[in-house]
């Protein structure tokens, strides 16, 4: 659990020794309750600020400090790696080539135009799903299952891109049969959680089914373009899965209301 958290937060562990791809896999294993903490965390961020300002500004300035929140936790690494992965798949090329541009220190304009675009829409969306009374929900459940989208990212027979880096380290360490069981025990835990919190139980597994389905999606797509993930790759799966969550769940707030 130290590895996982240190991993995937800001937050201090100590170091750690003797890391191996076992333990790597325990580590990426339990990312989905790292989500859980993290998604707390802004949770209580966001329904904190919206209680000290009550309205549809409140709401929007909420959803910022929120997600500002998460990108603070994180070191803002998931965003870094989205914006590398972008501009290696954006850029057209194949194989060391695209790994290449990925380890590039600067930002290309596939990968600011990307991240700016995912943080306008995790905001936007929130706001519009915490004035309707489901931010904590939307939150939880997004953030959850970016991590969630990571895991099944490291499944088995999805390989690494590269012989080094956090990429080698993960790939393709996750029993299918484990990532199928966290794939179920979050549908229910979200369903669950949605249905008593606001009724509607359909909303929040579909956002865990979206989510995870995106994050799938790049991963096929880098194994085509990188030959595989890396720990960029990773992080887009992280933010996209996220984002898409969200956002479903705000038109679940929407038409629910």
């Amino acid at each position: 659990m130290r590895l996982s958290v240190g991993l995937l937060t800001v937050i201090p562990v100590g170091a750690i020794d003797g890391v191996d791809r076992r333990v790597a896999r325990t580590a990426i294993l339990l990312a989905p309750l790292v989500g859980l903490l993290l998604g707390v965390i802004a949770a209580t961020v966001l329904v904190g600020v919206r209680a000290l300002v009550p309205s549809t500004l409140g709401a929007l300035l909420a959803a910022v400090l929120a997600i500002a929140t998460l990108a603070y936790l994180t070191r803002a690494l998931h965003l870094d790696g989205l914006a590398d992965t972008a501009d290696a798949l954006g850029s057209g090329r194949r194989g060391d080539a695209a790994l290449e541009i990925a380890r590039r220190g600067d930002v290309g304009p596939f990968g600011v135009v990307t991240v700016l675009l995912v943080l306008l829409a995790q905001v936007a969306a929130l706001a519009v799903a915490s004035d309707a009374g489901w931010g904590a929900l939307t939150l939880i459940v997004a953030v959850v299952t970016g991590r969630l989208g990571a895991m099944v990212a490291c499944s088995r027979g999805i390989p690494a891109a590269s012989p080094e880096g956090l990429g080698a380290l993960v790939a393709g360490t996750v029993p299918r049969t484990a990532a199928l069981a966290w794939v179920v025990i979050a549908l229910g835990l979200a369903a669950a959680a949605g249905a008593w919190l606001t009724g509607v139980a359909w909303a929040p597994a579909l956002a865990v089914i979206a989510g995870l389905a995106l994050a799938l999606g790049l991963v096929a797509r880098s194994a085509g373009r990188l030959g595989g993930i890396n720990g960029d790759v990773l992080g887009a799966a992280v933010e996209t899965s996220t984002t898409i969550a969200i956002v479903v769940l705000a038109v679940g707030a929407s038409v629910s209301a």
